[in-house]
């Protein structure tokens, strides 16, 4: 059995700790908050521009449209969104291991650029020979997560746009946490580039939609398409965000049980020794006074 200090050393530590999980969880959750709320009001607006891009794509020459253009795919661009910091449980490396599948199984022999979002992303890929240089990407990816604003995210976006439509990319899938709920997060991987082209469009098979532009063809390429794939660019940022302060908040939740766990063990343990001791000196005393009685 440990001696006194040692297990007296070891309260004081697991407190601690305790203590420091316990007020990480509380500013996890309460950045969960604001995350969730960004989500839910971005969503509806994301979704149905989402559908009707997809919707306009199928009407539209892959001439007209640079962000449809379906041709052989000899480079990929995988974007890997994760954070900046660790401490939220597998969350960063459910998303890393997905990425390691894609390029060695339904990526494999093709020309793969892996665009990372989040310092955990770069440390695992920076020294692998698929990570991608800032040729047609920003240096800064990382620093994203300290100002999440629409604005920051369109830097990214743009970038990728830019090498898909100057072909130096041939599909651009972005590997991110959905989040589902506060517990749950999903690996989900989503294809931006090229646009895919739904097939029904309320329930009508989409080559039979006949589309009247208003605006013209030119600027809803132009204007509208860039600005539904930075939305649904935005939209994946702010998802990833909210499910890192889940995922965040549930591990430390988990982390103060086992703390509150140990400590309560620790404090029986070292109840049981200090009895321990106690008794050890009374029988001292006991038979010390029998031999001097003797």
């Amino acid at each position: 059995m440990a001696n006194l200090k040692e297990i007296r050393n070891r309260i004081v530590s697991v407190s601690s700790t305790m203590q420091i999980t316990s007020a990480m969880k509380m500013v996890s959750a309460a950045k969960l908050k604001r995350a969730q709320d960004a989500v839910d009001k971005m969503r509806p607006y994301a979704n149905k521009l989402q559908q009707i891009l997809s919707g306009l794509s199928g009407s539209l020459d892959a001439a007209e449209n640079a962000y449809a253009d379906e041709r052989e795919v000899q480079n990929v661009a995988l974007v890997v969104i994760t954070s900046n910091r660790g401490l939220c449980g597998g969350f960063n490396n459910y998303v890393v291991k997905e990425t390691n599948r894609l390029i060695k199984e339904e990526y494999q022999g093709k020309n793969v650029s892996v665009v990372t979002v989040g310092k955990k992303a770069t440390d695992a890929f920076k020294r692998t020979p698929h990570f991608a240089t800032a040729e047609f990407l920003p240096t800064d990816n990382d620093n994203i997560w300290n100002e999440l604003t629409y604005a920051n995210a369109n830097v990214i976006a743009e970038k990728l746009m830019d090498a898909y439509a100057s072909k130096k990319v041939d599909k651009v899938v972005i590997i991110y946490n959905h989040s589902v709920n506060v517990a749950t997060q999903i690996v989900k991987s989503m294809q931006l580039l090229p646009i895919e082209q739904a097939e029904e469009v309320d329930g009508i098979q989409a080559a039979d939609v006949d589309y009247i532009f208003e605006p013209s063809k030119e600027e809803i390429v132009t204007e509208l398409m860039p600005k539904s794939l930075k939305t649904s660019f935005y939209s994946i940022l702010l998802e990833s965000f909210a499910g890192e302060h889940g995922a965040r908040m549930t591990a430390m939740h988990k982390a103060t049980d086992n703390a509150t766990d140990l400590n309560r063990a620790l404090k029986l343990e070292y109840n049981k020794a200090r009895q321990a001791a106690i008794t050890n000196e009374i029988l001292e005393i006991v038979g010390g006074a029998e031999a001097l009685n003797g």
